[in-house]
């Protein structure tokens, strides 16, 4: 069986990389022949969220174009073709419409609420080039449908009878945790890792923080909004750039993590990868009661759901004040993490939506 992945991203980018790429050797061990193409290139990966850079963008988005040409004929030599989110950043779905009129199957992944019309801040003008309802086109020509999470899947659902949820999963032998003693001389840290277009949910804790930092002595981790530089009077906060290679040691390293969100259509279709993140090294979480999280998280058992500033701040103090309870709560994030959302227990799974594709089994 011969397998072309489309994605939109490099293995920089953390949906292809958790949705797609970590799939690979799996596929392949069970003797499956996988190329993966991403639009963006690691080049372009790098200036993406960049403001300015418009020669080098343009550059590379050529690039992306003229290796989609190239797909089309690297698809007639597949057996099935496995979109994740788009094939193509503009315009109608042209790509796909063009390999299912030729016979592809079409295997898609969803994982964000892409069918509204969005666009990060450094390209705005992007968003009115956007034709949000082409996913729903790609949608009704696939022969079957991933989502992570059943509010895309019932998105997806109104298009395409078949359907299947598989939540962002990780590799636990990768994600595993490290050891902390509890020495009350020491700093807490509590962290948060994100990325440029997300880190204007994080302004909604800088009060929370603000004070917090009048009863306790905490270092603040920022990973992956580096270009913000984020400071917040009386607190030490380390703003760090997001590498590739350091990925699990961002985790491994916090005392707590945090993970805010708006509630609104778009974070509904939220993965709440970043709390399974967590979990997964036995970093005990506080996170917004918002999509995936609800699901994910059993308030007060494996990890906290909040709504309020108050309920912030009365969470995160309870985990700084008790190392015992950090510890507890880490664990049980971790057990959730082996039982729902491992790669082990989900690979299978996508596996076998492949199998039932490639043998028209539905």
């Amino acid at each position: 069986m011969k397998i072309l992945f489309i994605t939109p991203y490099p293995a920089e980018g953390p949906s292809s990389r958790y949705r797609v790429e970590q799939y690979i050797p799996y596929l392949k061990d069970r003797n499956i022949c996988c190329v993966v193409s991403p639009f963006i290139s690691s080049d372009f990966y790098k200036i993406l969220y960049k403001r300015g850079h418009y020669f080098k963008k343009i550059f590379y988005f050529v690039c992306g174009t003229i290796r989609r040409l190239r797909d089309l004929f690297l698809a007639v030599k597949s057996d099935i073709v496995f979109i994740h989110l788009e094939a193509f950043p503009l315009g109608p779905a042209l790509f796909e419409w063009l390999l299912s009129i030729s016979g592809k199957r079409l295997i898609y992944d969803l994982d964000d609420a892409i069918y509204m019309r969005n666009a990060s801040s450094a390209n705005k003008f992007l968003k009115y080039l956007k034709w949000p309802n082409k996913i729903r086109a790609i949608i009704k020509i696939s022969k079957y449908v991933i989502t992570c999470n059943e509010h895309l899947a019932d998105y997806a659902r109104k298009f395409n009878k078949n359907v299947e949820v598989i939540p962002t999963s990780l590799d636990t032998k990768k994600f595993v945790p490290i050891d902390k003693q509890s020495n009350i001389s020491e700093n807490i840290t509590i962290g948060w890792i994100g990325s440029y277009t997300t880190t204007p949910y994080l302004e909604e804790l800088k009060n929370v923080f603000l004070k917090l930092s009048m009863k306790y002595k905490f270092d603040l981790k920022i990973v992956g909004a580096a270009e913000h530089n984020i400071k917040i009077p009386g607190i030490n906060v380390i703003n760090l750039k997001w590498k590739l290679e350091d990925d699990v040691k961002y985790f491994q390293s916090l005392d707590i993590g945090v993970y805010p969100l708006p509630e609104n259509e778009w974070t509904a279709g939220k993965t709440g990868f970043k709390t399974i993140q967590y979990m997964s090294v036995c970093v005990p979480c506080v996170v917004s009661s918002v999509g995936a999280n609800k699901y994910i998280v059993k308030d007060g058992l494996n990890g906290y759901l909040v709504n309020t500033e108050e309920e912030w701040i009365d969470r995160l103090s309870s985990l700084i004040e008790d190392f015992s309870l950090r510890k507890k709560i880490g664990l049980a994030g971790r057990k959730t993490v082996e039982e729902k959302f491992s790669l082990a227990v989900n690979a299978p799974r996508f596996f076998q939506i492949i199998e039932k594709v490639h043998k028209n089994i539905y």
